[in-house]
Order: structure tokens, then sequence, then C-alpha cells
């Protein structure tokens, strides 16, 4: 794991050192949890994500390149 050095206002300060103990957790590992989460709030939803319960609800071929009739000619 890597070191780093951050500077922080003191009421910031004073509010993690506050949520470190009530979690009996190191300052360090408060702040990454909060990192963390902030990071899956902020993070771009993926296309599965949007669409992942559409995934196999359309009938037709799993795999159009499985069709070696949809394959004849590709790539001449």
């Amino acid at each position: 794991m890597r070191a780093a050095n951050i500077k922080l206002p003191e009421p910031l300060d004073d509010k993690l050192t506050e949520i470190a103990k009530r979690r009996h957790t190191t300052r360090a590992k408060a702040l990454g949890e909060a990192l963390d989460a902030l990071e899956k709030q902020t993070a771009k939803p993926t296309v599965e994500s949007l669409v992942g319960d559409l995934i196999g609800s359309l009938k037709g071929p799993g795999d159009l390149l499985s069709d070696p009739k949809r394959m004849a000619g590709y790539g001449r």
C-alpha cells in the first residue's frame, strides 16, 4: 500500500477523526472507504448496467457469427 500525505482544513480533519472513531478504524481506512464510495457514486454507468435486464430477452441466434450463411463472403 502506498502512503499519501494530504492537507485538510481543520473542520474536515475533525470529521475524519470522528468518523474513524465511530467505525473503530483508522483515519486512513475511513478516508479510503469514503473515496471508494465517492467513486461508485460518480462512476459512469456501463452499457450492461443500463440494459442488463434486456440481455437474453429477444429471440434469435445468440451469436450472429454462429450462422455460416451470415458469414458467407465476410472479409472478401
